[in-house]
């Protein structure tokens, strides 16, 4: 990594530079111009030198020059133009000198702009591929907080700085020494002033800086590590609520922000004078040139054309200087954030950039063994977690690896993944140390899975085939306008030095994965999920999701029949009385007063409880259906027989389980609200009031909170107001509300929603799961188990897969592995957060699966349960970082050593 910035910065825009400096200097010539111009109007045509006589003229742009050797030579010989002509046509130069300085700022800064992005693209390009090729030990000891930080927003200004590195002193510093050098010819001893002055300027001012610099290095460390530790705070909050820290945390923040105000403060006080007295130098200039000019003007020892040209040109010179100046601590600013760039991306040994390249020809299997030679592994404290371990596995053999806790498994299953790089020894492959085989092979041909498990945010699926999408595989079928806008980033990436693979490729190596297209992929998936027992979660998560019609055509087609298909079912199993269908003529007891009342499901987030019953089409009905009193009325006893019962027990009774429509939190809420409407009625009490009390009825189901309040009457009254809010809906209503429909798949509500077409009594002990076991069969014998399977995938898992539990993650880290079909998979108790059974049972399972016939990959595997090992081929027993015995299940089993003490 390059430790100058400007030479970096050189080293990539070289010809872009050379180019825009070439701009530069061809821009000196029409600003010089733009100075002299004002003198000729002022002392020709306004002041009349030169049109004394009557109808006099003179030639406006003779070109004629007088050259060496050769004469005088006239190019040009003009136009004799009167005074008012002269004047005008003068005017119309300075005009378009005016405009073509400004198209020259405009190209040239815009130039630069582009060329800074490009830059920024390209450092920050860079600094990610160095984390990728970063030791695995150095994650140990940065913050991910920080090195983000200093990607997003440290190097921010570096790209501000690329197109100003080399243009802006030539740009700045020529407009200065342009403007001084035409006031220098214009009077010599004004000319010396500005230089007196650039002078104090350019030496005082860039001194008093340095102190600014050294600030702004300080404000950057400290918001740096403001960065990390709120990083910190945020992934380990359950810590730090479980430990009752929330206050030292707060006063360690509050101690980070106090250091950085402090330090700003300091900062702004600096700056400020800075600025002053630079405002200061800049404003003296002129008071000398009118005093000194118009003296000597007085005098006749300097005409008013060229004081006002003198003054003019000066206008234009401390802007080019302040900026030359703010330019100078830019680059001292951009190069101490760079060196500590540089000091934190500078890291040796870095992987090889060979490894990670793309592989032109076809990655094949591994055929040879694995072989462990003196491996020796120690910890970042120098412990050591293994110690001279030599082995070989066979590419067919499954090996099992136990030991205690801390017996240096874990460690050396680490160094089979490459997880951990070996302080001494090899880990070979055929003869090629594993540490240099490039990830085209070892990411394909080898699988690692532990118990830490990461999930980028995005869906199930994209993590579940993240291990496949090694290199772009099928490009996309792109639209004329879209392939000439993909070209074109594709040639900016080129100039940014990026990469060129399309991320909208298809980038899926489906024949890693046993599939030959997305067509099939699926059912490659499926045993996969099945062997780690995933597919039951898979599925609910499926249940509770909201099916895209557009992509999901079949199983919305079908969902009228699935729906018969479970009612069947359940009558033949003798449950047919475990969920009450929705029937628009009937109240469904199992049901909301809510849901019985709409009938239909919303269209989230265009409609929600909220806006509905604020619509007054809903207060319509509302009131003349005369529900408003008996809901209020309902309402008002639910509160108060919620308030008898629960206002004496601790917020986390179990018994608040079943209070869905209150939570204990609002308790003493409705206790003071209850008091408030003790002896008011409905049209007394105030809107929010109302609400607050008939928001308690939406949410009542008689079978669960069994408080007696739903009569046959109401019930039929709901019906009859439910016919009515239907009949006559309203076009704005209608578009976002779905009505319930035997005969029609319902898209804004659940899958679950769907099939049961009604709610599950909640009476009937483990309804649920019963219904859900059906429901699977059901699927499978119509063949729709893929389609909801594929639903399920694209639940969205969350920032590091935290929407899905520890359990649900761990399988998922296995399958993703499996689902490669390597020639070694390392297991390093990838199953801890499982219970034993279900540990045994995924074991057998993915053994057994994996090696079928003409299909045996070597499975290296570290057991939690030693007994396991007997499904083994060989067992290595590992004590305090020594392989201390091997051999097979019977054998080992039989002898009375470190093996036998774990069986038992």
């Amino acid at each position: 990594m390059e430790k100058s910035l400007a030479r970096y910065i050189w080293s990539n825009t070289r010809l872009q530079q050379l180019w825009i400096l070439t701009v530069v200097a061809v821009s000196m010539i029409p600003y010089f111009l733009s100075f002299d111009l004002p003198k000729q109007i002022v002392n020709g045509p306004i002041q009349g030198s030169g049109f004394e006589g009557e109808g006099a003229t003179q030639k406006f742009m003779h070109l004629a020059y007088d050259l060496p050797l050769i004469g005088h030579v006239e190019f040009f010989e003009g136009f004799s133009l009167g005074r008012q002509q002269m004047l005008m046509a003068l005017s119309l130069v300075f005009l378009a000198l005016v405009v073509l300085n400004g198209l020259f700022k405009f190209y040239i800064n815009t130039y630069k702009g582009r060329l800074g992005e490009r830059m920024l693209r390209r450092i920050r390009f860079e600094l990610i591929d160095r984390v990728l090729r970063f030791p695995p030990n150095h994650f140990k000891r940065v913050k991910s907080a920080e090195i983000a930080t200093m990607i997003k927003d440290e190097v921010e200004p570096m790209g501000g700085f690329t197109g100003d590195a080399f243009v802006a002193p030539a740009l700045l510093g020529g407009q200065a020494l342009t403007a001084l050098a035409f006031i220098i010819v214009q009077n010599f001893w004004l000319g010396m002033i500005a230089a007196a002055i650039v002078g104090v300027q350019a030496v005082i001012i860039p001194r008093m800086r340095r102190r600014l610099l050294e600030l702004g290095r300080q404000r950057q460390l400290t918001a740096r590590e403001l960065s990390g530790r709120v990083g910190e705070i945020v992934d380990g909050i359950g810590t730090i609520h479980g430990n009752d820290t929330s206050n030292l945390e707060r006063a360690d923040i509050a101690t980070r922000l106090g250091l950085i105000f402090s330090i700003r403060y300091d900062l702004y006080q600096w700056k400020f004078l800075v600025k002053f007295l630079n405002n200061f130098l800049a404003q003296v200039t002129p008071f000398l040139f009118y005093a000194i000019g118009g003296y000597l003007a007085l005098q006749g020892r300097l005409d008013i054309g060229q004081l006002v040209a003198v003054i003019s040109a000066y206008k234009d010179l401390p802007g080019p200087l302040k900026e030359l100046i703010d330019w100078d601590q830019m680059r001292q600013d951009v190069q101490v954030k760079y060196q500590q760039v540089y000091e934190q991306f500078n890291i040796e040994p870095l992987i090889d950039s060979k490894i990670h390249d793309i592989p032109t020809a076809a990655v094949v299997g591994l055929t040879a063994p694995l072989v462990v030679t003196n491996l020796t592994l120690s910890d970042d404290s120098g412990a050591r977690l293994v110690d001279h371990v030599s082995v070989e596995i066979k590419p067919n053999e499954t090996v099992a690896v136990v030991g205690p806790n801390s017996s240096g498994a874990e460690a050396f299953a680490e160094a089979l993944g490459r997880i951990t790089w070996p302080d001494s020894g090899r880990v070979t492959i055929d003869g090629h140390d594993l540490l240099e085989l490039p990830e085209s092979i070892t990411g394909r041909r080898m699988s690692y899975a532990s118990a830490d498990t990461y999930f980028f945010h995005g869906t199930l699926r994209d993590n579940l085939l993240y291990g496949l999408k090694h290199a772009p595989l099928t490009k996309p079928a792109y639209d004329e306008r879209m392939a000439t806008e993909a070209k074109w980033h594709a040639a900016e990436a080129v100039k940014a030095g990026n990469p060129t693979l399309d991320l909208n490729s298809d980038w899926v190596d489906y024949n890693s994965a046993g599939a030959t297209g997305p067509e099939d992929l699926l059912a490659a998936i499926r045993p996969v999920l099945d062997a780690v027992l995933i597919s039951q979660d898979i599925l609910d998560l499926a249940l509770r999701s909201t099916v895209n019609t557009d992509v999901h055509v079949a199983l919305a087609s079908h969902i009228v029949d699935l729906r018969a298909a479970l009612r069947k079912q359940m009558q033949d199993t003798g449950l047919g009385n475990i969920v009450v269908p929705f029937d628009f003529d009937a109240y469904n007891v199992q049901a909301t007063v809510g849901e019985n009342l709409l009938f239909g499901s919303m269209r989230r987030p265009m409609m929600n409880n909220r806006r509905l019953a604020a619509h007054p089409y809903f207060q319509t009905l509302f009131r003349d259906t005369g529900l408003s009193n008996d809901l209020y009325a309902m309402g008002l006893e639910i509160a108060e027989n919620a308030v008898e019962l629960f206002h004496d027990l601790p917020p986390d009774h179990p018994f608040f389980q079943q209070l869905t429509f209150m939570t204990p939190d609002d308790i003493p809420t409705y206790q003071a609200l209850l008091q408030k409407l003790q002896s008011r009625k409905f049209d007394d009490a105030a809107p929010e009031e109302r609400s607050a009390i008939i928001r308690l009825s939406f949410a009542y189901i008689e079978p669960r909170h069994r408080f007696g309040l739903l009569s046959n009457e109401l019930m039929d009254k709901i019906v009859s107001a439910r016919k009515q809010f239907h009949e006559n809906i309203p076009d704005d209503l209608a578009a976002v509300i779905e009505r319930y429909d035997p005969e029609h798949f319902i898209s804004s509500a659940s899958l679950m929603d769907n099939v049961l077409f009604g709610r599950i009594a909640y009476q009937q002990a483990d309804a649920s799961d019963r219904i859900r076991a059906i429901m699977g069969e059901l699927l499978d014998r119509l063949g729709l188990f893929d389609d909801v399977l594929s639903i399920g995938l694209e639940f969205d898992v969350g920032s590091g897969g935290k929407r899905l539990t520890m359990v649900q993650r761990q399988k998922l880290n296995l399958a993703r592995s499996l689902l490669k079909r390597s020639d070694y998979f390392i297991f390093n108790r990838p199953l801890s957060a499982l219970d034993q059974r279900v540990q045994d049972q995924i074991t057998h399972n993915v053994v057994e699966n994996l090696h079928t016939e003409g299909e045996r990959p070597a499975i290296i595997w570290v057991l939690s349960n030693a007994k396991l090992a007997e499904i083994f081929d060989r067992i290595l027993v590992f004590d305090r970082g020594v392989l201390a015995e091997a051999g097979n299940f019977p054998e080992l089993s039989e002898q009375n050593g470190m093996f036998k003490e774990l069986l038992s």
